[in-house]
């Protein structure tokens, strides 16, 4: 494995901290008055997609993490994990739902995933950052107040729940941005 040093520092660069796995979501060199300049960092651990703030010494070294992320299909789903299959191989990997952070109420089946491995060692999972699903039940649409720019529950095919505008019906398919459990269009 290489070595990098904070003046490597990119956004979306892998390394290792006491054998966990961070990315960098944010950086920003710092040259405070007096003392030796840091580097301060936003780092996702993939381990726990946990969000940390961090902040190094100048020309501190780490242990790069090289990692390998692949598209592969949802199948179905067992008692304990996920299973997918890779599109080239048709190799099956059964992958827990922690793997795949909150977004897995998304997951639908045959929806094409990317899986990210360290070392052959399955890290994640990560949904596309938008998917359209339909809408199975939502209140019927009203005439109402549309002009304080409020919505209403809809529970989406494969079971999440998000906000929609009062025009969205049942059988409606919606554009849903994952990261954020955020309505953005109706899809024709």
């Amino acid at each position: 494995m290489g070595k990098i040093d904070t003046s490597d520092f990119k956004n979306g660069v892998s390394f290792l901290i006491e054998n966990e796995i961070f990315t960098i979501i944010w950086f920003q060199h710092h040259k405070p008055g007096k003392g030796g300049a840091v580097m301060r960092t936003k780092l996702r651990n993939l381990r726990t997609s946990g969000i940390v703030d961090k902040t190094f010494n100048a020309g501190e070294k780490f242990e790069q993490a090289i990692l390998d992320r692949f598209p592969m299909s949802y199948l179905y789903k067992t008692d304990e994990s996920y299973v997918l299959m890779h599109p080239e191989t048709f190799e099956q990997s059964e992958v827990p739902a922690s793997l795949f952070g909150d977004g897995i109420k998304y997951l639908k089946d045959g929806m094409e995933v990317n899986v990210i491995e360290h070392d052959g060692k399955l890290l994640g999972a990560e949904l596309p950052f938008f998917v359209e699903l339909e809408v199975v039940e939502t209140d019927p649409n009203f005439k109402g107040d549309t002009s304080s720019g409020g919505g209403k529950p809809a529970k989406l095919e494969t079971g999440a729940t998000v906000t929609v505008p009062f025009f969205v019906s049942v059988g409606d398919k919606v554009k849903v941005d994952t990261r954020t459990d955020t309505y953005l269009e109706r899809v024709k």
